[in-house]
């Protein structure tokens, strides 16, 4: 006589199947695969520890904001001079518009350069960038998962983009491009 497998768990079923976009997360916020792994593990640890209080249906939202949790946890405990770094306006203010980071990924994709690009963003910039761009969460996602207004996180996306273009084409402007 056959058994079956007992069903998935409601866990399973709604938070196991974002393992990917979790690690994901976790390893631009750490920028390191090793540290990222730590990251996830204890971030699951804590989805299930809290599974019985989340009563939504949008598992993906709410683990990415316990990885992210998590990241912010781990570096305050591993690299505090990052995770505490000041956000100085001034410094990673406005930028020029040009072409959009998108088309020019496209046109000039140097995965080398994009990772050293990303990599070298202000975390909170980072962060957003990533959770939008890989992950396709909505502004209203992003900002509850960060607990910021939807209005940083489209500043924080522009800017973002916008040194992304600055890095991967010093000089290009819509004149030169186009």
């Amino acid at each position: 006589m056959e058994t079956k497998p007992p069903p998935p768990s409601p866990f399973e079923q709604l938070v196991l199947p974002h393992l990917n976009a979790a690690y994901n997360l976790a390893r631009w916020l750490t920028r390191n695969e090793h540290d990222a792994d730590d990251v996830v593990q204890e971030a699951y640890l804590r989805a299930l520890r809290f599974f019985g209080g989340f009563h939504g249906r949008d598992g993906r939202a709410w683990l990415l904001a316990i990885v992210r949790n998590a990241s912010y946890d781990w570096l305050r405990r591993h690299r505090p001079t990052e995770a505490h770094a000041s956000f100085d306006e001034d410094l990673h203010g406005p930028v020029d518009q040009g072409q959009s980071p998108e088309d020019l990924l496209l046109e000039r994709a140097d995965g080398l350069r994009l990772r050293e690009a990303l990599e070298a963003l202000p975390l909170a910039w980072r962060e957003v960038l990533i959770l939008r761009e890989f992950e396709g969460l909505s502004y209203k996602e992003i900002a509850a998962i960060a607990g910021i207004k939807m209005g940083t996180v489209m500043s924080r996306l522009a800017r973002a983009r916008g040194r992304l273009l600055q890095e991967l084409a010093p000089g290009l402007t819509k004149e030169s491009a186009g």
